[in-house]
């Protein structure tokens, strides 16, 4: 699975900006892949944002973006979303979307539960 991130970009403190993820077609349907946005700010580790179940039916957050961040994903287009409103410079990171293969819908918090990553997508906040 290949993974192609967009829809960053340098934003105003309080906008909001929506990123997609598109997968590329492989040997297993998008939708038996369990989805996940990753963030790295500068001088940071890599930390979870949110995760979102193969069916769609399940998601996950991290506490600071709990109420600003949506994710969702439309499994037709094999893409999945962040919704993210109310921006801070907090925010400001590369985002990373993952792919982990769960036949059984699973919400992944953890990298390592991820099989495949994609490149990144820069959101620049300032305040």
């Amino acid at each position: 699975v290949q993974l192609q991130a967009s829809g960053g970009g340098l934003v105003q403190a309080g906008d909001s900006l929506t990123l997609a993820c598109a997968a590329s077609a492989s040997g297993r349907p998008f939708s038996l892949y369990g989805m996940g946005w990753f963030r790295q700010a500068p001088g940071k580790e890599r930390e979870f944002v949110a995760a979102i179940s193969s069916t769609g039916g399940s998601t996950d957050y991290t506490d600071s973006v709990k109420g600003r961040f949506t994710i969702s994903r439309d499994n037709a287009k094999n893409t999945v979303y962040l919704q993210m409103n109310s921006l801070n410079f907090e925010d400001t990171a590369v985002y990373y979307c993952a792919a982990g293969f769960r036949p059984i819908p699973t919400l992944l918090r953890h990298g390592s539960a991820y099989d495949y990553w994609g490149r990144g997508t820069q959101v620049t906040v300032s305040s």
